[in-house]
C-alpha cells in the first residue's frame, strides 16, 4: 500500500509540475542555470570515471582473451561495445543519481522545511513547476551530452592505458573499436538516458518536495531518493533493452 500511496503522489505531483507555466522568461533562465548547475558541473567526474573505467574495461577484456585463437583487435570492440550499451548510459546514470539526485533532493527539501515553498504558494506561485520543470529538462537535455563525453573518454583510456601495459596494441585497438560498429547501439543509449534523466530528476525532486521534517529529514529523503531512483534505472534498463534490442 506504501508503495501504491508513493506512486499516487510521485504522478500527482508530475501533473502539477507540467502545468502552464506562469512566465516563460523565467522559467528559461532558470533552465540555463539548472543546466550550469546539474549539467556542467558533473563533466570532470563523468571524464575522470570514464577514462578510468575504460582503461579497467580493456585490461579485462585483455586478461579474459589469452586464447590465441581470439583476435587482438576484439579488445577495443569489447571495451567500445561495453561503453556504448551499458556503462556509459546505465552505470554513469547510478554514478549521476547519487551526485545530482541526492543535490536536487537536499536543494528542494531544505526548501521545504524552511517554508521557503510555503512562500511561494502563498505569493500564487505553482511551486513544483517552478523549482522542479527547469530541472527534468536541464538533466535530461544534458544527460545524452555526457554520454558522448563518457564513451569518447573511455575509448581514450583504453588507448592510453591497454598499449601503456602491453595488453594490445594501438593500431589493434583502434581497429577493434571500428570493426562491425552498430550505430543503432548509440540510438538505444541515447533513448536510456532520456529516459534516465528523466527518472533521477523527477523521482529526487519528489522525494525533496515531500520531506517532512527536519535537516535530519533531508538526509534521509535525499538517501531514499538515491535508492529508490537506482532500483528504477535498472528496472527501465530491463524493460527497455527487452524492447528495443
Amino acid at each position: 500500500m506504501r508503495i501504491l500511496n508513493l506512486t499516487g503522489r510521485y504522478f500527482a505531483l508530475l501533473l502539477k509540475v507540467f502545468s502552464r507555466p506562469e512566465r516563460h522568461s523565467v522559467y528559461a533562465r532558470q533552465t540555463f542555470n539548472e543546466i550550469d548547475n546539474l549539467g556542467v558541473k558533473s563533466v570532470g567526474i563523468v571524464v575522470v570515471i570514464s577514462i578510468f573505467m575504460g582503461g579497467i574495461t580493456t585490461l579485462q577484456v585483455a586478461y579474459n582473451m589469452s586464447n590465441p585463437l581470439l583476435p587482438v583487435y576484439l579488445i577495443g570492440l569489447g571495451n567500445r561495445d561495453t561503453l556504448i550499451l551499458e556503462f556509459s548510459s546505465t552505470i554513469m546514470a547510478l554514478i549521476m543519481a547519487g551526485k545530482i539526485g541526492a543535490n536536487i533532493t537536499s536543494e528542494i527539501g531544505s526548501m521545504k522545511v524552511t517554508e521557503q515553498i510555503d512562500s511561494l504558494e502563498i505569493m500564487g506561485v505553482n511551486s513544483a513547476s517552478y523549482l522542479i520543470l527547469p530541472k527534468i529538462i536541464a538533466v535530461v537535455f544534458i544527460f545524452p551530452f555526457l554520454y558522448v563525453l563518457s564513451v569518447f573518454f573511455g575509448l581514450i583510456g583504453g588507448l592510453i592505458v591497454g598499449p601503456a601495459v602491453g595488453a594490445v596494441t594501438a593500431p589493434d585497438y583502434l581497429a577493434g573499436i571500428q570493426y562491425l560498429f552498430n550505430p543503432y547501439y548509440v540510438t538505444f543509449s541515447l533513448i536510456k538516458c532520456v529516459v534516465f534523466g528523466f527518472l533521477i530528476a523527477s523521482i529526487a525532486s519528489f522525494f525533496g518536495y515531500t520531506v517532512e521534517g527536519g535537516a535530519f529529514d533531508v538526509g534521509t529523503a535525499s538517501t531514499r531518493a538515491v535508492v529508490n531512483t537506482n532500483i528504477l534505472i535498472l528496472v527501465w534498463d530491463l524493460i527497455l533493452t527487452q524492447l528495443l534490442l
